[in-house]
């Protein structure tokens, strides 16, 4: 996470990217490029002080925040604006259809015995942190894929070709009982967080790259409320987000767990 959040400097944030959008949209253009040099002369433009990390003004519009109103206008009913990575330090507005992934409040909600450490629960330090370790150590891709998986890395930074730079949450290398193996991006969502299908893309495209011979599963996990987790796999579609598989967990003492519990999830048609 940088050192300056959007919710510190939200005007400053948007003043850059509006500016950017209107130096190169134009009526009928459904994307274009820029490049991250142009905050510099922009800030001076607008009497600004340009932020100390450049980098998460585009980070926190890609990831967290909503484009600025005067940028969101501009599109079609259905349609809204993204920003892609082209390059190192390269950018590209494109417009693409509307797609919201929120977890389904209707879906059964299976409970696991929670098998994280009291001292990880005591000390995670956000929401993501604090994600990932439950998912981690309750096994929830391996119960979710049903395949066994390792994580290999957290806060992946690498560069993917034809992209620039990008960050995967964890990684986690797996195997089934047929001896495929597979490499699982897992994206992490605080409640209000949401699926884009920029970082699905990338971390879709990174897995290509860098492990060619794996099949690539992607994940993301979401909390929700009453402690439960909702996790998705996810792929990309022309160029749209799409829900694979979404299955809700809840985390719960052993003991929680009933008899009925346990006959209803014998019952389930899997």
């Amino acid at each position: 996470m940088s050192d300056e959040k959007i919710g510190r400097q939200p005007n400053r944030y948007q003043a850059i990217i509006a500016r950017v959008f209107a130096d190169h949209h134009a009526k009928g253009l459904t994307e274009f490029e820029f490049t991250r040099d142009e905050f510099v002369a922009i800030a001076e433009g607008l009497g600004i002080a340009l932020p100390k990390n450049v980098g998460d003004v585009i980070y926190s519009f890609r990831y967290r925040n909503e484009l600025p109103e005067v940028i969101r206008k501009t599109t079609a009913a259905g349609l809204e604006w993204i920003i892609e990575g082209a390059g190192r330090a390269r950018y590209r507005f494109k417009q693409v259809r509307l797609n919201r992934i929120v977890p389904r409040e209707e879906l059964l909600t299976i409970k696991v015995p929670d098998a994280t450490p009291e001292i990880i629960a005591a000390y995670a330090l956000n929401d993501e942190q604090a994600l990932l370790a439950k998912v981690r150590y309750n096994r929830l891709v391996d119960v979710f894929l049903g395949i066994t998986t390792f994580s290999l890395q957290n806060h992946l930074r690498t560069t993917v070709k034809n992209v620039g730079q990008i960050e995967i949450d964890e990684i986690y290398v797996g195997i089934d009982r047929h001896g495929r193996q597979f490499v699982v991006p897992v994206q992490a969502k605080g409640g209000s967080d949401k699926h884009g299908v920029v970082q699905t893309q990338q971390d879709i495209l990174c897995c290509a790259e860098k492990f060619p011979n794996l099949i690539c599963r992607a994940v993301s996990a979401q909390f929700m409320s009453e402690e439960r987790i909702a996790m998705f796999e996810l792929t990309v579609q022309d160029s749209e987000i799409k829900v694979v598989e979404e299955k809700h967990y809840q985390l719960v003492p052993a003991a929680s767990i009933s008899a009925g519990d346990l006959q209803q999830y014998a019952s389930l048609n899997i």
